[in-house]
């Protein structure tokens, strides 16, 4: 039996079920299975199947799907899961589709990129994985929908009118972090299987070089008001608007909550010289004479004093490099505080959802006994740590600094003109845009 006809059998559909209304701990779950006769290696499969129920179910958002209840099904792994398209994403992206035609679901996995798409389109899971297949069919099913496969190479496939991909992440021996650039199939070969389409799309990790996307795309940017969770780029026929690039917040029902657009402009991709310079020289500099580029983006926001406010940008606005424009355009005077930094201050707040405005009640330098009187004065007993452009545990610094008062506020770590400064606000409700 294949590891998917085990966890797709009636059998071990039930028992999951059945231990998760009973909510068994670990130990249970395991002695029930042994006494079910169960082998080692079965035991271990289910189990480890287990700990993602919960999780596919709150990120497929199951309930009434396919006019089912929560007992909805699907088969993954951890790494399927987490690379998978999530539904508030996938139902938004739905409304980028004709209404005829055929997909190919490129390096298709579990199948999360064809979950959403229109009923009327004809879908082809397309993986070199087996297990990849059999999940795919397995879900596409389940989500009510008809689908084929093909277990080939995705840079030899062609056959349809449109395509999507979603090309895995490469991680370099040795190391925990994935190379963003380092993609199976890599982004020049995503390109070359786009000429054999109408139109397609490709997922990309949101922090993907721009500079690398070549001309006549739309690229898009989408998360929601807390995160930005992909870089999609569209081809051909999809890209209605080529050479743009576009801010999306969603909600969780995959509406749009507020979006943003400007024209491409590959100067904001690229570093000039002189900040490429000071960014390679950083590891032997100290203090301001470091550059801090943490807004993963060049900004035409000039430097200024610290204001009665300061905000943080969506991080959609950051990734897509509009947050400079959103900002100006709610205030002209807008500015930030310290070069590469995506903290932006003003005399008024900034409007949401595109920023989290904070007014600002006092600032000092960043040392324990400074940080200390300036919550003192203010009768601070909760904070929440904002980091950016400083490096430490938020956890043990809030510990160290053991403040007693009343009142909470947000406390930013970060650097005015480059130097370390602390900054004391409370979160304040802007006019909306």
């Amino acid at each position: 039996m294949q590891p998917w006809d085990l966890l797709a059998s009636d059998s071990v559909q039930g028992f999951i079920e059945e231990a998760l209304a009973r909510k068994w701990d670990a130990l249970q779950v395991s002695t029930a299975l042994n006494k079910a006769g169960y082998s080692n290696e079965d035991r271990a499969a289910i189990m480890d199947y287990m700990a993602l129920v919960p999780k596919f179910r709150k990120k497929f958002d199951t309930d009434g799907i396919a006019g089912k209840q929560s007992e909805l099904s699907l088969l993954c792994d951890r790494l399927a899961l987490e690379q998978s398209t999530a539904q508030d994403i996938g139902r938004w992206k739905a409304n980028l589709w004709p209404r005829e035609g055929s997909v190919n679901d490129l390096c298709c996995g579990m199948g999360g990129d064809s979950f959403y798409l229109p009923a009327s389109l004809t879908l082809t899971g397309v993986d070199l994985d087996e297990n990849r297949l059999a999940m795919y069919m397995y879900n596409l099913k389940a989500f009510g929908k008809n689908a084929s496969v093909r277990c080939a190479d995705v840079r030899s496939v062609e056959g349809a009118d449109y395509f999507t991909i979603d090309p895995a992440r490469r991680a370099i021996e040795g190391e925990n972090q994935r190379d963003l650039r380092n993609l199976t199939p890599t982004l020049e070969e995503v390109v070359e299987i786009s000429n054999h389409y109408r139109g397609g799309m490709a997922k990309l990790p949101p922090g993907y070089p721009p500079a690398e996307i070549p001309d006549g795309t739309e690229i898009l940017y989408l998360g929601g008001h807390s995160d930005c969770r992909e870089c999609l780029v569209l081809f051909g026929e999809l890209a209605k608007n080529p050479d743009t690039v576009r801010a999306i917040i969603v909600d969780k029902n995959g509406e749009t909550v507020a979006e943003w657009t400007r024209r491409r402009d590959r100067s904001l991709e690229t570093l000039d010289d002189d900040l490429q310079e000071k960014l390679d020289r950083n590891d032997s500099l100290e203090g301001k004479d470091r550059t801090y580029r943490t807004a993963t983006s060049r900004s035409d926001l000039p430097l200024g004093e610290i204001g009665k406010y300061i905000a943080e940008p969506a991080p959609v606005l950051i990734r897509s490099r509009i947050f400079s424009d959103a900002a100006l355009a709610c205030d002209p005077g807008a500015h930030l505080i310290s070069e590469g930094i995506a903290y932006v201050s003003s005399d008024k707040p900034l409007p949401a959802p595109a920023f989290a405005s904070y007014e600002i009640l006092a600032h000092t330098e960043i040392a324990t006994g400074a940080v200390r009187a300036m919550l003192k004065e203010h009768d601070i007993g909760k904070i929440t740590l904002k980091l950016r452009g400083v490096k430490l545990d938020p956890d043990a610094e809030a510990k160290r600094l053991k403040p007693k008062g009343k009142n909470s506020a947000f406390l930013f770590y970060t650097r005015f003109r480059g130097e370390k400064i602390a900054i004391l606000t409370r979160r304040c409700p802007p006019p909306r845009a």
